[in-house]
């Protein structure tokens, strides 16, 4: 039996100066995004779409959100599978197309996790175990366009 699991958010617009959405250029995109019993994070849109650059922003979020997802049942699988990873660094990059008219979507995203192992008798596991984390990934499932890696094992 499949279990669901439910995942409450509120995005909170906080960029009205005054005048609300009279014009495209009156307002900030500056918003927060809250989940109950959890800090709050301050976000905006990204600055090509009048946002503020130091701030998250949703394309942020679903690059972090795929990396996130994918480590973390890659750790899992590793442990599982006796792997002992020792550091994890991944340098994720997203790729938004925007289309004529306004719009666009995510053409791909690449995951370039580095992996630390404690032997080099784990690399060839440790490698192979990441198209088993893409697979269970429950954001990489849920997206609609490819999440590419290119993975990179060594011992510490």
């Amino acid at each position: 039996m499949e279990k669901q699991h439910q995942y409450t958010t509120t995005v909170t617009w906080t960029g009205n100066k005054g005048t609300g959405t009279s014009r495209y250029d009156e307002y900030e995109r500056h918003h927060t995004f809250s989940v109950a019993g959890k800090a709050d994070i301050a976000c905006s849109s990204d600055t090509p779409f009048r946002g503020d650059g130091s701030l998250h922003n949703p394309e942020d979020m679903l690059v972090y959100s795929l990396s996130s997802c994918h480590m973390l049942w890659y750790l899992h699988l590793c442990a599982d599978a006796g792997v002992i990873v020792t550091d994890y660094v991944d340098n994720a990059r997203g790729t938004l197309v925007e289309v004529p008219g306004g719009g666009g979507h995510f053409a791909e995203v690449v995951l370039q996790p580095v992996v630390t192992v404690k032997d080099a008798s784990m690399i060839d596991k440790a490698n192979q175990l990441h198209q088993v984390a893409h697979q269970k990934c429950f954001i990489a499932n849920s997206v609609n366009f490819p999440v590419r890696h290119r993975p990179q094992a060594k011992v510490s």
